[in-house]
């Protein structure tokens, strides 16, 4: 800048002193500059030697070679000043007059060169009116820097603020000079004081001069004077406002863009030659000739930095395809914040792509902090957003390229739009790394976006987001409407169009091919008949299928029947006395009992077969029996089991119903007994509401012996039931014993003892001589019946575990231990409290011998229920009679005697109070 200053006064002499001193001071800073910004022998540029220096002047920032302080710049031409009294504060090239307006980026990559180079700059000037009419002011090249290239940019015009005073261009030629180009007035003598009217600037306060196409800025020098107005009272104005006595100059348009260059070298072979004062000091950089003398640097292909500082240029690794975080929210109000983007650490792909969520009930997503984000596409790679202009006054929408990379760039208005890229790399490069390559779905492709980077995008036939793990989905294009003429066939990423086959013709609703109508009435005739027809055939099938199986199933039934000599047993039955009790049952009946043999009816289960409760048209309860599957020659001995029990009429037999034959295995219908077992009682927890008194013990057993002395020798055949247990002994609801369970039993000739069958039993009641001759008698349940009297008197079960926690059989261990010890101490503590000496003494003898393992040896069932039947009304009288029982004070064993036998018949004779007899007594005192 040129200030001529024409009136002659001690102010003139204090302004050329201060231009001589500043530029004494200029020249100075030159000759102590380093050695690297003289080209002598310098250092140079680093991270490391750069550290220190400053990079910001407020809200813009700036990187080498320009620089503020010693060593911070490459050359004078690149030095920068800080005007810090501003608010924002200024940065300024040396001279003070030229601002730099946005940020410096010097990050430049060699496929998206010819922007990075800018600079948008404005320039200001101010003129002293004080105390003086007439001041004159130039313009000239020389104002502007070396290092801008002048080619780019050109001069429209200028503005003057200020308050009365005319403008004269002194070297314009087509305008009479003796008239004022511009005059600034202030009305009524007040002042603007504002430096830079934002208002049309239209003669108050301030004035243009339009240059046109009359002259380029740069061209020639530009001339002008300003001459206070002859009205204004300067005295009166002396104080007013600073606009009175300054005049302040500016370029008419604001901002202008201009390109900077290296100028100490001509081109860059002749930069080359001198390498101690070449600019292009990374090892990846290369040099670019500038439009007019000069050059450039920028990074090679696929790397991306500063040129001008050693290992300035690397690839673009900023890019981690993987995202670190689960669970990363990815909708914020109604915003979809799709990866790359993010809001959380690990959630965005690199911190460029960074969201702040400043404000969760507006849903406010920020980018840098001022960009309000509104929407995010990854098909297209744009970014929609505004800027609140009220808090970020200095942002201008229009020029807006937001991140330090840019990584985005402007591509529409007035919503603004940028287009962001994953990387500043090209496709080629980008592939080459393949740790930090963006697209990694299936179905993604590259697109390089010049002069910015590269982006994903899904393929033709995809859709979704490319920057994920299979985020690129299959497109099903037939649900397009109209995208085929006829039948669509979709594939993986594509689709296929088919024609319909001959004859048929496309139905566009239905998407599928149909015969061709012809006559609509009299297809709608055809399709109901059809339909009918199709009808009709289905349910004469159903009718047809339903009526074979019943056929089936009758003559299965009929075949069953004649195998199970029904006709024998209806014959057998309808010959009984009182036929309506006993009765062959049809499988229907029974179904409807059992709901069709629901599992939920089940009693139990045993070794002989499945038993089912069942409720009979007339109200009975009953049990039904599913007996295992028996041989064929079996039958004979089945029916005439069934004929026998049907005969049976005892009170403590379970009393047998009828039977079904109409299945492979016939079912057995009986009595149903509500109260359970004999065993379920005696051996049920002791906290257990069911309980039987000494005497009840007694009468069951005695009852239950009577049952089976009648089975022996009652019938007309002799009946060995085979699994006589304490299980298969039930009780009624009056608690009377019923013995059941004839899967096992045996029909006996009279005139046989025995007879030589298969072994079966239960394990734990099994005679031994029946197990080991396999010839079965009466005294087989005689046994069995032992044990279950061993069973009142101890309490434990039949094969039980010991304090030593191994199993025993119950009628073994019985047998040693009485003779090893007294039998109070062996017999269970209930039994000690309600039954006396004799009662116990009277039982133990009696199980004894019903355990001898000579059959010849044991008494009869006749025997045992006289015996039993003795003691048991033995003790009903004295419980008339004491109303209390007599417990058992010194127990002793008493001496085993050998039997005597006494033919008495059928009556009963108390020999004495320790003897009874029986039809052959055995005497035991």
């Amino acid at each position: 800048m040129i200030h001529s200053l024409h009136a002659a006064n001690s102010m003139h002499l204090l302004l050329i002193v201060l231009l001589l001193a500043t530029t004494l001071l200029t020249s100075a800073k030159d000759l102590a500059a380093p050695r690297s910004q003289q080209g002598h022998g310098r250092v140079v540029p680093s991270m490391a030697t750069l550290a220190g220096c400053q990079n910001s002047c407020g809200n813009i920032t700036f990187m080498y070679p320009f620089g503020i302080g010693s060593g911070c710049f490459r050359s004078p031409d690149f030095e920068l000043t800080c005007d810090s009294t501003t608010r924002p504060s200024k940065l300024l090239f040396r001279n003070g007059i030229t601002q730099i307006t946005e940020s410096i980026n010097i990050v430049s990559t060699y496929q998206f060169m010819g922007t990075d180079e800018s600079l948008s700059i404005r320039f200001s000037d101010t003129i002293s009116m004080r105390n003086a009419s007439v001041v004159s002011w130039s313009l000239a090249p020389k104002l502007f820097e070396d290092s801008l290239d002048t080619s780019y940019l050109s001069l429209w015009g200028l503005r003057f603020s200020g308050c009365d005073f005319d403008v004269y261009w002194l070297n314009r030629t087509s305008i009479n000079k003796e008239t004022p180009n511009c005059t600034a007035t202030c009305p009524k003598g007040e002042s603007t004081g504002m430096v830079f009217p934002t208002q049309d600037c239209n003669g108050t306060g301030c004035c243009t001069i339009d240059f046109g196409a009359e002259i380029n800025a740069y061209s020639s020098t530009i001339e002008f004077k300003f001459v206070r107005r002859a009205e204004t009272n300067l005295e009166s104005h002396h104080n007013r406002s600073l606009s009175w006595d300054k005049i302040y100059i500016t370029d008419a348009f604001s901002v202008h863009t201009s390109i900077w260059k290296i100028a100490d070298q001509p081109d860059c072979v002749s930069a080359r030659k001198n390498q101690t004062s070449y600019a292009c000091v990374s090892n990846k950089s290369i040099c670019r000739n500038s439009s007019v003398d000069g050059y450039n640097c920028m990074c090679r292909n696929g790397y991306i930095g500063n040129p001008y500082i050693l290992d300035g240029c690397s690839p673009d690794s900023g890019y981690n395809p993987l995202q670190r975080k689960m669970n990363c929210i990815r909708q914020y109000g109604n915003i979809s914040v799709p990866f790359p983007f993010g809001m959380d650490e690990g959630c965005f792909a690199r911190k460029e792509f960074y969201l702040n969520c400043t404000n969760a009930a507006s849903s406010t997503l920020l980018l840098e902090d001022q960009y309000h984000v509104t929407n995010i596409y990854v098909d297209n790679g744009t970014l929609e957003y505004y800027v609140d202009m009220e808090k970020n006054p200095e942002t201008s929408i229009n020029n807006y390229e937001p991140g330090q990379q840019n990584l985005y760039v402007q591509v529409g208005t007035p919503i603004v739009s940028v287009q962001w890229v994953a990387a500043h790399l090209s496709c080629q490069h980008a592939k080459r790394n393949s740790s930090g390559y963006a697209c990694i779905s299936t179905g993604s492709e590259c697109i390089t976006i010049k002069p910015t980077g590269y982006r994903c995008k899904c393929a033709h036939g995809y859709q979704g987001n490319p920057y994920i793990t299979n985020g690129c989905v299959d497109i099903n294009e037939c649900l397009q409407p109209n995208i085929c003429p006829e039948m669509c066939n979709n594939t993986v990423g594509k689709y296929t169009c088919v024609s319909c086959p001959h004859k048929t013709e496309y139905d566009p609703v239905g998407r599928r091919c149909l015969p061709k109508r012809h006559n609509l009435l009299l297809g709608i005739v055809i399709g109901l008949s059809v339909g009918f027809g199709i009808l009709l055939v289905c349910l004469s099938g159903v009718f047809l299928i339903r009526q074979w199986r019943n056929g089936i199933q009758k003559q299965l039934r009929k075949k069953y029947f004649q195998k199970n000599k029904g006709l024998l047993l209806e014959q057998l039955i309808c010959s009984n006395e009182k036929p309506s009790e006993n009765k062959i049952f049809s499988l229907e009946e029974l179904q409807k009992a059992t709901n069709n043999f629901d599992p939920a009816r089940i009693l139990g289960s045993g070794g002989h077969g499945i038993v089912y409760k069942g409720i009979l048209s007339d109200q009975r309860v009953v049990a039904i029996k599913k007996p295992k599957v028996i041989k064929e020659g079996e039958i004979n001995q089945f029916i005439n089991e069934v004929a026998i029990l049907s005969q049976i009429n005892h009170r403590n037999i379970v009393k047998l119903h009828g039977c079904c034959l109409e299945t492979e295995v016939p079912l057995l219908v009986y009595d149903f007994i509500p109260n359970g077992s004999l065993f379920g009682i005696i051996h049920a927890n002791p906290s257990n509401e069911e309980y039987l008194s000494w005497g009840d013990c007694l009468r069951i057993a005695t009852e239950a012996a009577g049952a089976l002395h009648y089975l022996h020798s009652a019938a007309s055949m002799s009946v060995f039931h085979r699994d006589v247990k304490s299980s298969n002994i039930l009780l009624d609801g009056k608690y009377t014993a019923k013995v059941s369970d004839f899967g096992a039993s045996r029909l006996i000739p009279i005139d046989q003892s025995h007879v030589i069958t298969n072994i079966q039993g239960t394990f734990g009641y099994l005679d031994p001589e029946y197990y080991h001759t396999g010839q079965l008698n009466e005294k087989s349940d005689v046994y069995s019946f032992g044990v279950v009297l061993v069973e009142l008197l101890l309490r434990k079960e039949p094969i039980f575990v010991d304090e030593s926690g191994l199993n025993k059989n119950l009628s073994n261990y019985f047998l040693w231990e009485i003779k090893a010890r007294p039998i109070r101490e062996i017999v269970a503590s209930q039994v000690l409290e309600e039954a006396t000496e004799d009662e116990i003494n009277t039982i133990a003898s009696l199980a004894e011998e019903c355990l001898r393992l000579q059959g010849d040896e044991r008494p009869t069932m006749k025997e045992v229920e006289m015996t039993l039947h003795f003691l048991h009304s033995k003790i009903n009288v004295v419980e008339q009679r004491n109303n209390e029982r007599r417990p058992l004070q010194q127990p002793t064993r008493p001496p085993h005697r050998k039997a005597m036998t006494i033919d008495i018949g059928n009556k009963a004779i108390l020999e004495s109070s320790s003897c009874y007899n029986l039809e052959r007594v055995y005497v035991i005192c």
